[in-house]
């Protein structure tokens, strides 16, 4: 049977897991990542474990926002474009000046941005405004005090929370935390995950192909996912439809992996060599009521790791990594949000939907305009339409026909 395949009538819905529960179930199979001290520039894409409060202020001193000239806001009162204040220009600051003279009354400081604003002075009055003299400069009209002035501590104070503990750590996070002076951040460990595609018909990309032979995508697919949100992936190809070679390879990585997600193997008809290897070793399979991706599994395997298996057509195998595998590997990394965005939009075409399944389809959604049209047809094995796809829409269990103009939940895919 297919994962596609629809329920028959002797198998009623009592029998089939919600997704919410087989959700619930993988979630708890995955305990937290520990928590260790890496440099900022490995650290991006994993989650903070602690509160990080800023051990200075940001800016750490007042400085000029522009090239100009730092100044008493009360010397230029009767400074105009016809009649400009001339003073004297007594010293040059340039960024990075840490022995910076007060600014004495009457006169101008020539600053550049970023410089320390002098003692005394409480505007800086930009070069555009003036004859840009070096020995004496005519300041064309008045500024208010604090004008193109960064005060020290306006974005950051000296002992505040900058990040708190579950935060992903972006550009932008790493980029405060540096600025900050931190120079590494304790962190939760990537997930580490094995992914394995079983197959005898499995053939590398770009090896020529035989009749009755597909090429493996499954495998570099997950890995890939596994990366995007944030875990470390190691990829085991091609293992054969046998029992024996599969514990074979399982066994060189009981301590070396959280989680085993593997795809194919775990329908009902014969040569299902995932479900025949783990079942007895820890694994439970169940069928969820959910299209594509009806035939699931999880467990720990021997009492090592956590085991996910996936329906073997792709976009089942993929849209199950989406609901079960991420928001798990999320959490157990640290991260406060383990969800997609998910917004509503208004269905642009009529749908029907089977009944006591939650479908997922694949749409493409246009923020502009609200609207969200399908991507192919309900098929597990399309996996084309996926790659064209950018949300994916929920379609609640007990609704089997949506007409255009209904509103609909999607998930945003990137």
């Amino acid at each position: 049977m297919t994962d596609d395949a629809c329920v028959s009538s002797n198998n009623p819905a009592h029998e089939l897991t919600s997704v919410a529960d087989h959700r619930a179930k993988v979630a708890s199979l995955l305990t937290r990542t520990p928590v260790e001290t890496r440099p900022l520039q490995n650290c991006l894409g994993l989650a903070l474990a602690e509160d990080l409060v800023a051990p200075i202020s940001l800016p750490p001193f007042s400085n000029s926002a522009m090239d100009g000239y730092a100044v008493r806001s009360v010397d230029l009162t009767e400074a105009t474009q016809d009649e400009p204040v001339k003073l004297p220009v007594s010293e040059d600051i340039p960024a990075g000046r840490v022995d910076v003279p007060p600014l004495q009354p009457g006169t101008a400081h020539r600053i550049m941005t970023g410089a320390q604003l002098p003692p005394g002075a409480d505007a800086v009055i930009p070069v555009e405004r003036t004859d840009a003299g070096t020995e004496t400069v005519a300041l064309f009209g008045s500024v208010q005090p604090g004008a193109h002035v960064r005060r020290a501590g306006e974005d950051v104070a000296a002992g505040t929370t900058v990040l708190t503990a579950g935060t992903r750590l972006g550009a932008a996070q790493l980029g405060v935390a540096a600025a900050v002076g931190i120079a590494e951040l304790p962190v939760h460990r990537p997930v580490r995950v094995l992914v394995l595609s079983t197959g005898s018909e499995l053939v590398a990309p770009g090896e020529e192909l035989q009749l009755g032979q597909i090429y493996e995508s499954n495998g570099l697919m997950l890995a890939a996912a596994v990366q995007e949100a944030g875990g470390e992936p190691t990829m085991l190809r091609f293992v054969p439809d046998d029992v024996d070679a599969f514990h074979e390879v399982l066994q060189t990585h009981l301590d070396s992996a959280d989680l085993l997600i593997t795809s194919g193997g775990v329908s009902a008809g014969a040569y299902e060599v995932v479900k025949d290897a783990l079942a007895g070793n820890g694994v439970e399979f169940t069928k969820v009521a959910m299209q594509p991706g009806m035939p699931q599994g999880c467990g720990r395997y021997r009492d090592a790791f956590a085991v996910v298996t996936l329906p073997g057509n792709p976009v089942s195998s993929m849209v199950s990594f989406e609901v079960f595998v991420r928001p798990a590997m999320l959490a157990a990394a640290g991260h406060a949000t383990t969800t997609r965005h998910r917004r509503q939009a208004v269905l642009a075409e009529s749908l029907v939907a089977p009944s006591r399944r939650q479908q997922f389809r694949r749409g493409v959604f246009d923020p502009v305009s609200g609207e969200v049209s399908l991507q192919g047809a309900p098929g597990s094995h399309l996996l084309g339409s996926l790659a064209r796809a950018n949300c994916l829409l929920a379609i609640p269990e007990d609704v089997t026909e949506m007409p255009a103009g209904s509103t609909v939940d999607v998930v945003l895919l990137d």
